[in-house]
């Protein structure tokens, strides 16, 4: 459901949520040895979370990327609304070009429910929100140096 680019862009605005602040910026080489990311896939969608205001950046000497409070206010849907082009809760599962409630495919009603709860999720969670959870629960974003 969600591209290559969506999951990393997700996983690179959590990591630095978790890991940045304004007085700790991360350079790009550091986010993409961390999360295990191409490098240059990885500037990419760096530019396009800065320019969309989703994370900050500073140039120069200790420059790098980082999360302030108001880029911690932020939600996932935000993120994805950067990297992907369509609003993927609203694609068919099945990839036909029409699908809804009115022209349903054989898997709309089993698949739209989830979208739905998955939406509401993405939009309701802070950034921020997400950030602590992983404190708290122990979730990763990355298996490097666990295996």
């Amino acid at each position: 459901m969600l591209s290559n680019a969506s999951k990393y862009a997700i996983r690179t605005v959590l990591f630095l949520a978790k890991n940045s602040s304004p007085k700790k910026k991360i350079g790009a080489r550091h986010i993409a040895d961390s999360l295990e990311v191409p490098q240059q896939f990885i500037a990419k969608i760096l530019q396009k979370l800065v320019k969309a205001n989703i994370i900050s950046s500073a140039k120069g000497p200790g420059g790098g990327f980082y999360t302030n409070t108001k880029n911690l206010k932020g939600n996932l849907l935000d993120v994805l609304s950067v990297i992907e082009k369509n609003d993927i809760f609203s694609e068919c599962f099945l990839g036909l070009p029409v699908c809804g409630d009115e022209n349903p495919c054989p898997v709309h009603d089993i698949v739209s429910v989830f979208k739905e709860a998955l939406l509401e999720r993405f939009q309701n969670k802070s950034i921020k929100t997400i950030a602590d959870e992983m404190e708290r629960d122990g979730t990763l974003i990355t298996l490097k140096n666990i295996i």
